[in-house]
């Protein structure tokens, strides 16, 4: 290569804004020795649930993964233990060991369980950063597929920060996209990087994609972990606030000369924003496969920020604290009214046990 040329390419290496992001540590490892690594600290988690109001099918088994965190805990998925009477671990010693349930969170499907039976788990996963991931890299994925025990498959990262609408909180919450497959029993179960570290906890396979999973970055999961071993739940304020931003299309459909603020779609029954008389949407519309809710109030400003994009709506509900009081600029049918919400913490709601309880899971 000439002087000149080789130069150059230094130069674009130098300042491309990519670059950093490519000296992310990759071991090298062959993914034989990446199984060996991670798989002690890889477990089946075994739930039952009782139907009380059920006269068939009353008994409702389901079987995931997990893994080892310190001091004899799991960490797995909260749609398979949410509601288990019966909770059995098998750590790979060709028995299996009661369990409890310390703590559950619907809205990122995370649980953390117990051993109950004094039992030495062994060596804990090691816990990589999620945050560093990117697109393209390989990935393992080790669980318990259909019960068949222990299994290991591989892909890449096909995604990162990729929101799934399952929940009216999903936005907050993206999640990694993988093709390494996941099947029913692999939820609960890790995705493994090239070093043999947790880099994400896998939780959804789409049924009806070829090898389309999810799993939830690790650094929010441990992020939580705390709050499930301290309080049985995560500690969230509670708005009750569901809706869209204003955009190009509901700027139209709204008639408004102008493209901001969040439109209210549905108020969550009992919240705070039912309280003070927030009015949500009663004229649903389809547009392309878009839907909307129109009709409800628009939040212009929160605390005196203007809702202009996504990101500034983002950073604002990220910030709340229980116990915050929040001053909002509300427009409705083309006045603007003033309402203050104080924020209690988020309790468990009739939605989230339906969310635990639909299919989809890993």
């Amino acid at each position: 290569m000439k002087p000149v040329a080789a130069c150059a390419v230094a130069l674009l290496l130098l300042w491309n804004p990519v670059a950093p992001a490519l000296a992310r540590e990759d071991c090298g490892k062959p993914f034989s020795e990446i199984f060996a690594l991670a798989a002690p600290a890889v477990v089946s988690v075994f739930a039952v649930s009782f139907d009380a109001f059920s006269l068939s099918e009353r008994v409702r088994p389901r079987i995931g993964s997990g893994i080892l965190l310190d001091g004899g805990r799991i960490l797995t998925n909260a749609h398979l233990v949410f509601d288990s009477r019966v909770i059995l671990i098998d750590l790979g010693d060709n028995d299996v060991h009661p369990a409890e349930r310390l703590g559950f969170d619907p809205i990122s499907d995370l649980a953390v369980l117990r051993l109950v039976d004094g039992v030495e788990p062994g060596r804990a996963a090691a816990i990589g950063d999620s945050e560093s991931l990117l697109v393209g890299e390989e990935v393992m994925a080790i669980g318990n597929p259909l019960g068949l025990g222990l299994t290991a498959t591989r892909g890449i990262v096909s995604a990162v920060h990729r929101i799934v609408p399952r929940s009216s909180m999903s936005w907050l919450m993206p999640l990694v996209q993988t093709d390494a497959p996941i099947s029913p029993g692999n939820s609960g179960g890790p995705l493994i990087d090239r070093c043999g570290e947790v880099v994400a906890i896998n939780t959804i396979h789409m049924r009806d994609g070829e090898n389309i999973g999810f799993a939830i970055p690790i650094n929010q999961a441990m992020a939580l972990v705390p709050q499930l071993i301290e309080k049985g739940h995560a500690v969230r304020p509670w708005h009750g606030i569901n809706g869209k931003m204003i955009n190009g299309q509901l700027q139209f459909l709204l008639g408004l000369p102008f493209a901001q603020g969040l439109l209210i779609e549905t108020i969550e029954p009992g919240s705070p924003a039912e309280e003070i008389g927030l009015k949500s949407g009663s004229f649903p519309v389809r547009l392309g496969t878009e839907e909307y809710i129109l009709g409800g109030d628009i939040i212009i400003r929160v605390n005196g920020t203007m809702l202009t994009d996504v990101r500034t709506a983002v950073g604002i509900v990220r910030g709340l604290e229980v116990g915050q009081t929040l001053e909002l600029d509300v427009l409705r049918d083309g006045q603007m009214l003033h309402r203050q919400l104080t924020l209690p913490e988020r309790p468990v709601l009739e939605g989230d046990i339906r969310l635990m309880q639909t299919p989809g899971g890993g």
